[in-house]
């Protein structure tokens, strides 16, 4: 009776270690495809967003004449960037931004420009961060963006120079707002068409 029991013990312990193997041979598919999805989107955000920040960098060295000085064309890229990516564009428009101070020479002005340059992107993204946006809605995008950037440079320099030398920066802060809002005009003009398939990829 002792053998009988040992035997069938064996033999059941044989049939699970059976079972084991061919569960490690041939294990369940596992459902990996949203995962991968996700994977190489957020990959791809990442590489966009790394595109556009120098871009940014790279734009804010082209300087313009205006009637009141000279005007970079980073303001127009960040806009561009809020159109494709829309909030996202917070961070290549403050980090490309910032990295173009620091060049520059312009050390104390960093982390007011990584602030201001950031809310500019998360503004105008926010804005147009619905699937189709209209020529008024992408207007009020860019001057909304612009006056942040405008009040912000003014409340950062009242509070290092004071209200009167900050004013004295308004005009010139205007000028490159202007030229900033024509530049994203033009261009998100003519890259509608990549905004739509922009979406598709990345969201």
């Amino acid at each position: 009776m002792k053998s009988d029991m040992k035997y069938n013990s064996i033999n059941e312990k044989k049939n699970i270690d059976k079972n084991d193997l061919k569960t490690h041979e041939n294990p369940e598919p596992k459902n990996e495809v949203p995962f991968n999805r996700m994977n190489r989107k957020n990959i791809l955000k990442l590489t966009v967003a790394g595109v556009f920040t120098a871009l940014v960098l790279l734009s804010t060295q082209l300087k313009v004449p205006t009637a009141i000085g000279y005007a970079n064309m980073g303001d127009g890229v960040i806009l561009l960037a809020s159109y494709l990516l829309g909030p996202a564009a917070f961070f290549p428009a403050a980090i490309g931004s910032a990295l173009a101070d620091l060049m520059a020479g312009y050390a104390p002005y960093i982390p007011a420009t990584f602030v201001i340059k950031g809310l500019m992107g998360l503004a105008a993204g926010f804005i147009m961060k619905n699937e189709k946006v209209t020529v008024i809605r992408r207007l009020i995008a860019f001057i909304a963006a612009e006056a942040i950037m405008v009040a912000g440079y003014f409340a950062f320099e009242a509070l290092m120079y004071g209200p009167a030398a900050a004013a004295g920066s308004i005009f010139p802060n205007l000028g490159q707002g202007v030229v900033g809002i024509l530049v994203a005009m033009l261009l998100t003009t003519l890259l509608s068409k990549l905004r739509a398939a922009a979406r598709v990829k990345l969201n």
